[in-house]
């Protein structure tokens, strides 16, 4: 388990950071910007709490501890033979999400146009993460590119930002209260 004890360590004041198998690269990399995105899309997600009903909560809580998960898969490096064995995000943690973006969508009537990420405070916090969600996944996307990701964190990380989408909807009136963009207007 992870212990501070100190919280400035002073050996990133030259622009480099550490990676959890050790490794340091610089605080600019693209796998620090990845998993720097999910804990933005993270810290969103806890301001949507601050909004949400008890239900939501809960799910948006189990949601955060995942994302650090999400964190961690992504600060180690794919190795042959690590020295200790990386947290892994569960390839479950994506069916899970699908479960709730089921139960969640069934009564949310269909789209007929896109909606404006607006209505009240909790759909609007749930939408800016759907956002950065969103952007931490195009973030991962261009990094696969170069180096070996999770399978389970991509998949994750689009799956939960359909989730976010339902569930501001659901916090817009179950989509009474959607904002319907009307184009050219």
């Amino acid at each position: 388990m992870v212990r501070l004890t100190r919280i400035y360590t002073k050996t990133g004041d030259k622009g480099d950071t550490g990676l959890g198998d050790g490794s340091r690269v610089a605080k600019h990399d693209l796998r620090v910007e990845a998993y720097g995105t999910v804990d933005e899309a993270n810290a969103v997600i806890g301001l949507a709490r601050l909004h949400v009903d008890e239900e939501l909560d809960r799910i948006l809580a189990r949601i955060q501890n995942d994302l650090f998960d999400v964190g961690a898969d992504l600060c180690t490096p794919f190795s042959e033979n690590p020295k200790y064995p990386p947290l892994r995000l569960a390839e479950t943690k994506t069916v899970e999400l699908e479960q709730e973006i089921d139960r969640f969508n069934a009564d949310i009537p269909s789209l007929r146009s896109f909606i404006l990420p607006a209505g009240n405070p909790a759909a609007t916090h749930l939408h800016h993460a759907r956002t950065v969600t969103r952007r931490a996944e195009r973030i991962i996307v261009q990094l696969k590119e170069d180096q070996d990701i999770s399978q389970a964190v991509l998949e994750y990380m689009n799956r939960l930002s359909d989730l976010l989408f339902v569930l501001a909807r659901h916090a817009n009136g179950k989509g009474k209260d959607d904002v319907l963009w009307v184009p050219g207007e």
